[in-house]
């Protein structure tokens, strides 16, 4: 099947990242760029806009029932917990050559969207090293970070990721693609597990994993129960994918927060179930202690609970 060019990007998720990025699609003429929303969001996101970097967009916002075509790209930057609830909503806008990426945190929302809508339409994706934070309609970051995304393997580039790195080209956005995605989504999952649950129980923006080794022993110590487990798994992950890691956390912007630590400030539900508790889970399966996440677990919990 012939794919066509990406001109209609659909993206569904208006938080620090999905807002960053449809900024970053919308400096290009070529594209049309639109937010999927409904209810008060969609109120919301009509009535203001975002102001990114200082910016002021306006995108056009389509409520799920009043889409009238199907979108040639669909980016969907939800929260894990919003998934379920909003994968009819992009019902309208996925057709038959539609290409879909997640850059959602965690290792299953690409098998939720490939199993409603086809895996040959779902391009593997993770988003790295974007420091984008949201306050009210206001986005700010000052590394754009990097897209990484594929086929599961990508010996060959197929015709549908040389369209997306096309377009990826065209908006400015960095982006690279992996011969093995599989192995980079554990990667990515692995940062989240340190990065997202150490920042939040310690309230620490990145300037603190920048300068204090405890911080880090302890994102390190997340981490390394991950690598346990992707090497049972039989997913290439060592130690140096850790220090790959620490290479890119030393560009971020030192009063940059992690995602996590956004949600606990904002009174939010957090992901981390989709985080340690996913660790747990596997350890379970694969018959692998994992404590430090067993731990970190119950403290989060806690803390969310207070806070909400």
């Amino acid at each position: 099947m012939d794919i066509p060019p990406i001109n209609r990007i659909a993206i569904i998720g208006a938080g620090a990242m999905g807002g960053a990025y449809a900024a970053m699609f919308n400096t290009v003429d070529a594209f049309d760029t639109l937010f999927v929303a409904r209810g008060p969001r969609a109120q919301r996101l009509s009535q203001n806009g975002l102001i990114v970097n200082e910016k002021p967009i306006r995108l056009p916002v389509v409520q799920p029932d009043q889409a009238t075509a199907p979108a040639d790209l669909v980016m969907v930057a939800l929260k894990h917990h919003h998934l379920q609830d909003a994968l009819d909503d992009l019902r309208p806008l996925v057709g038959d050559r539609t290409t879909i990426i997640s850059i959602m945190n965690g290792l299953e929302s690409e098998e939720s969207i490939g199993a409603r809508y086809g895996r040959e339409k779902l391009l593997l994706s993770i988003a790295v090293g974007i420091d984008a934070l949201r306050d009210g309609n206001h986005i700010s970051y000052s590394n754009p970070g990097k897209i990484l995304f594929g086929e599961a393997t990508n010996e060959e580039i197929s015709p549908r990721v040389r369209l997306l790195q096309g377009a990826f080209t065209l908006a400015g956005i960095p982006h690279e693609t992996p011969k093995d995605m599989q192995r980079t989504l554990w990667w990515k999952f692995m940062i989240n597990v340190g990065m997202n649950q150490a920042s939040a129980v310690m309230r620490a923006p990145y300037g603190i994993f920048q300068t204090s080794a405890d911080a880090r022993a302890l994102m390190q110590t997340l981490m390394h129960e991950v690598i346990t487990l992707a090497k049972a798994s039989d997913v290439n992950l060592s130690e140096a994918d850790i220090e790959d890691w620490r290479e890119i956390l030393q560009t971020l912007s030192p009063e940059g927060k992690t995602s996590m630590l956004q949600d606990f400030e904002a009174r939010r539900p957090t992901e981390v179930e989709v985080f340690a508790g996913k660790v747990v889970a596997l350890g379970r399966e694969l018959g692998i202690a994992t404590p430090v996440n067993a731990a970190l677990r119950h403290a989060i919990r806690v803390l969310e609970q207070r806070k909400l």
